[in-house]
């Protein structure tokens, strides 16, 4: 009996040493790269790249051409973050919600919305209403206000010359076609918000709107969807994209490096994308660490923090060497950049 126990203690321990074996093994291996060549999303400066989320959501109307330009005059090299849905006539419009409740005068799903309805009627994307877990209307319209409380049009924006208001009072639908041709020098984050079919038809057609303009180095998608990411990751594999494709993973992506990182096993992480776009902490985890930040630039994947409006938080990703920032106040981190300069 005691010849039985000694084998088993002899043969547990061996399968623990192994386990270390392989661990310490993977654990020393060099990481490959998750994004090949130079990274767009790789910070240019000591300062993270300034990205307004929504064109700055809360300083004019969320993803409205109107909102991206406001960040604009504050930045001319903003990155700028938006959410695509496909109405019925195949047009893809910048968006938060898949539904048109929140943000605008009028209901509906943009599926069932043709986008030359939604001009032709002038539908104003100028309201911030109050919404039921469905993003349906529930309550009275709201006016957008901005920081200073007053309602906000078209004509207070500061935009480059040239460039005139397309209405005097009303926040038109806008198209992402309209937004990459409206700044082609500026890097734009694209977050697809339908899913299923609808979803995956939405992405097709950005994909052809990348490639007719040209877009590919500067425009990265992003999916909270898991059919989306896969589909990203599946047309790198078949060559449907260029090599310069450029993702970031939804939650569950995201999930994976994070857990591999702090079992310093991120050697195993093999998804082809360039950057994590990741909140400050997650269940309870910290996230904003120069750690995970220096393991993520082994793999040439740049680090991007969201939705960043507190003056601190802004300062301690400087600290730590946050690739970008996502923020609702474009002009609140501009000035917390600027202080650096004094």
């Amino acid at each position: 009996m005691k010849e039985k126990t000694k084998k088993k203690l002899i043969i547990t321990a061996a399968i623990l040493l192994t386990v270390m074996l392989v661990y310490f093994i993977i654990a020393l291996l060099p990481r490959g790269n998750s994004y090949e060549g130079e990274n767009p999303m790789m910070k240019e400066t000591e300062m993270p790249v300034l990205i307004a989320h929504g064109g700055g959501n809360k300083e004019f109307p969320d993803n409205t051409l109107e909102a991206f330009y406001n960040a604009y005059s504050v930045d001319n090299r903003v990155m700028m973050e938006t959410d695509v849905s496909i109405t019925k006539d195949g047009v893809v419009i910048l968006s938060h919600d898949t539904t048109i409740d929140r943000k605008t005068n009028a209901t509906g799903n943009i599926i069932d919305w043709n986008y030359s309805d939604l001009i032709s009627q002038e539908i104003d994307f100028g309201y911030t209403n109050p919404t039921d877990d469905n993003d349906r209307l529930n309550g009275e319209r709201k006016k957008f206000k901005g920081p200073d409380g007053l309602e906000k049009t078209p004509l207070d924006v500061e935009y480059p010359e040239g460039v005139n208001p397309r209405h005097e009072s009303v926040f038109l639908a806008t198209t992402l076609e309209e937004l990459i041709t409206a700044f082609p020098n500026n890097k734009i984050n694209v977050e697809i918000k339908q899913s299923g079919d609808t979803g995956l038809k939405c992405l097709d057609v950005v994909i052809e709107l990348l490639k007719k303009h040209n877009a590919f180095d500067r425009v990265v998608l992003a999916s909270f969807h898991t059919e989306i990411f896969n589909t990203f990751l599946r047309y790198q594999k078949d060559g449907t994209v260029p090599s310069n494709f450029m993702c970031s993973p939804g939650t569950n992506g995201a999930i994976k490096f994070v857990a591999l990182y702090i079992l310093k096993l991120d050697a195993l992480y093999n998804d082809k994308i360039c950057v994590l776009q990741l909140p400050t902490e997650q269940m309870g985890i910290k996230l904003a660490k120069k750690s995970l930040i220096k393991y993520a630039h082994k793999h040439n994947v740049a680090v991007q923090y969201w939705t960043i409006n507190d003056e601190d938080e802004m300062r301690e990703l400087i600290e730590i060497g946050a690739d970008g920032i996502m923020t609702d106040y474009p002009h609140r981190l501009k000035e917390v950049y600027e202080s650096y300069n004094k």
